[in-house]
């Protein structure tokens, strides 16, 4: 009992001074480590610190990515199918949640930009039955898809079952409940069209 305890006590403290290890040795640092870790890790893969990353075994990164100040990638805990695949030449700013953790997943192609405070879920709470309490009803999950070439604007949140198409901009503040065209500019709440590129 006493080594198990130990055993995570200091599991613990590795993965908090890998996760906040500062300057060029930091960056080092968490590309080696997530690069044995991640399903596939491609070259030139940026991981700023105080990023949480959870089921990494799920996650698929290309190469020329940029992972921002506290990014949240979850990917569920236990071996499954990759639920993240994260394409080649993709930046995420800073505080953006890709959750893929309870079902579904998140692809996201090349070429893709991610403005701060993104929300990418692919599950929400079931809330159909009133004789049982919303939490206590488990969720309802489906896919993610972002085309190549796609900008993704600030305080933008996606929910289940959206493809955003291919060479499309979702505006800032948007709640995107619907599939985007290809080449379409959409934005509001819920998103609607409002051009094209």
């Amino acid at each position: 009992m006493l080594v198990d305890n130990l055993k995570a006590e200091i599991g613990a403290y590795k993965n908090f001074v890998l996760t906040y290890f500062p300057g060029k040795l930091g960056y080092r640092l968490r590309y080696h480590y997530y690069s044995k870790r991640f399903a596939r890790c491609g070259k030139h893969v940026s991981i700023s610190p105080s990023c949480i990353i959870r089921g990494e075994q799920n996650i698929t990164i290309g190469d020329y990515v940029g992972v921002g100040l506290y990014n949240y990638l979850y990917a569920g805990i236990e071996k499954e199918d990759v639920k993240i695949q994260i394409g080649n030449n993709v930046s995420f700013n800073s505080n953006v949640m890709l959750n893929a953790d309870i079902g579904g997943n998140i692809r996201i192609g090349d070429n893709v930009l991610i403005g701060p405070n993104v929300v990418l879920r692919t599950a929400n709470h079931a809330f159909s039955r009133r004789d049982i309490l919303i939490k206590e009803q488990g969720h309802t999950a489906g896919p993610i898809h972002i085309g190549d070439d796609v900008w993704i604007a600030a305080n933008v949140v996606i929910v289940p079952d959206v493809t955003i198409g291919k060479g499309a901009i979702v505006a800032a503040g948007a709640v995107v409940t619907k599939s985007v065209d290809d080449y379409s500019i959409v934005a509001g709440v819920p998103a609607r069209k409002i051009g094209n590129r």
